[in-house]
């Protein structure tokens, strides 16, 4: 894609943006392509495609939702970093946590951070279910993001709660996600949270649209919550 279409689709976003934010994006595209040679990153190689498909599917984030100055965040499952490292990009402020399983992908993340200069971002190997059980990240983060990752109701119980109350999670669906959000009702319920929001996105330059559901914590996650790793996916809520 080019700048000036890049920097158009941010404008129709409603997403401010640096003028050397382009050169930022070039240079995750290059490494990302030149990595995925070897580790699977991406089945998207096309250069107009990942800008479409990877980066302004993961930034329309910020032109629906008003995610405060200096919020702390987490992305889970993040895989090539999305959509945690093109909203860091252009939202510096935000203090980033990925979270990945696979430590290939996080080593890739580790390398393009340096690349980029990014700060107070960090990648973590690990799995969420895991991690949500250390005293350090429960119910610490303003945000929770996920994109591709899980059913509304397994991504519930991976994600809430890392969660603080009154903090929203932050979920980047397909189109058809009526269904999910009417099956995803008791694990709202057993984890203390309400769906708030769902805005369907048409995603600039194209004809993809996608949506994007907010879902507000309001009370403490019981502390069975979430369960061993492989059962929120295998079993859930």
């Amino acid at each position: 894609m080019k700048k000036e279409n890049f920097f158009e689709a941010l404008d129709i976003m409603n997403i401010s943006h640096r003028n050397d934010i382009y050169e930022k994006f070039e240079i995750y595209t290059d490494y990302m392509l030149e990595y995925n040679k070897n580790i699977n990153l991406t089945a998207i190689t096309d250069k107009q495609d990942i800008y479409i498909k990877h980066y302004l599917d993961s930034i329309s984030i910020l032109g629906y939702f008003d995610i405060q100055p200096n919020s702390k965040s987490i992305d889970i499952g993040t895989g090539a970093g999305f959509p945690s490292i093109p909203v860091k990009l252009l939202r510096e402020d935000i203090d980033m946590t990925l979270v990945d399983s696979l430590n290939k992908r996080i080593i890739f993340l580790q390398n393009l951070i340096e690349k980029l200069n990014l700060k107070n971002i960090t990648p973590i190997h690990s799995r969420a279910e895991e991690l949500a059980h250390k005293k350090e990240f429960r119910q610490s983060y303003d945000i929770c993001m996920s994109r591709a990752v899980a059913n509304m109701s397994t991504l519930a119980e991976y994600c809430t709660p890392f969660l603080k109350k009154g903090g929203h999670l932050l979920c980047l669906k397909g189109q058809n996600v009526d269904d999910e959000l009417k099956n995803c009702q008791n694990a709202m319920k057993k984890l203390k949270c309400k769906i708030v929001d769902k805005k369907e996105v048409q995603l600039p330059f194209s004809d993809l649209h996608h949506n994007i559901v907010v879902v507000e914590k309001l009370g403490d996650t019981p502390d069975i919550y979430p369960r061993k790793s492989g059962t929120p996916s295998k079993n859930p809520l």
